[in-house]
């Protein structure tokens, strides 16, 4: 009875503190989502442009190509899109994450988590998106909604794979089964 109640406590513990952590990190990702979509858009531009710019100056010494001003920019143009969507994708992503770590401590893994971490992820770019109508230079997209929601998912299915991955049986190495089985069956037999 004892060990039950031990057992029961270490889980409870286990429990508060993961929820404890996941909150405050999810509160954090909160903010600087917030943070960012407050920037009008001169501001999210020109942090977007610094980063797909250092982007394209490490890929060109990566390369070895010594690639021209000209081209350079170019790069840096038609990339900054990208690193935009990229850089929304990865954030909900993270909250995909973290949300799927919090809920799947109070509720049991199934469609009921699976929905509920989809369905709060979905509100919270929503929220994003209603947020950046107000902001000047900046605008609402549904295709952004869209994205946030893909990038959550994605999150929540890494979660899954490594919960997978981390309950799995391991293997013996080869021929060692084999030794246990035989053993096992030979303390059987002294037995008898």
């Amino acid at each position: 009875m004892i060990r039950k109640r031990d057992a029961a406590d270490k889980t409870r513990r286990r429990r508060l503190i993961v929820t404890g952590i996941t909150a405050v990190l999810l509160l954090l990702l909160y903010y600087m989502i917030f943070h960012f979509s407050a920037q009008d858009g001169e501001a999210s531009s020109s942090l977007s442009q610094r980063i797909t710019q250092k982007g394209v100056e490490i890929a060109n010494s990566i390369s070895g190509n010594n690639w021209s001003e000209a081209t350079m920019a170019g790069l840096e143009e038609h990339m900054e899109h990208y690193v935009r969507k990229l850089a929304h994708f990865a954030e909900y992503a993270y909250m995909g994450v973290l949300v799927y770590l919090l809920l799947s401590q109070w509720i049991g893994r199934g469609g009921r988590l699976y929905l509920t971490v989809i369905g709060w992820v979905f509100l919270s770019a929503a929220g994003d998106e209603f947020h950046q109508y107000f902001v000047p230079g900046r605008y609402a997209s549904p295709l952004d909604v869209l994205l946030d929601t893909c990038g959550g998912a994605f999150g929540m299915f890494f979660c899954l794979c490594i919960s997978v991955v981390l309950r799995r049986p391991r293997k013996e190495p080869y021929g060692l089964e084999k030794t246990k089985d035989y053993l096992s069956c030979k303390s059987a037999r002294k037995k008898r």
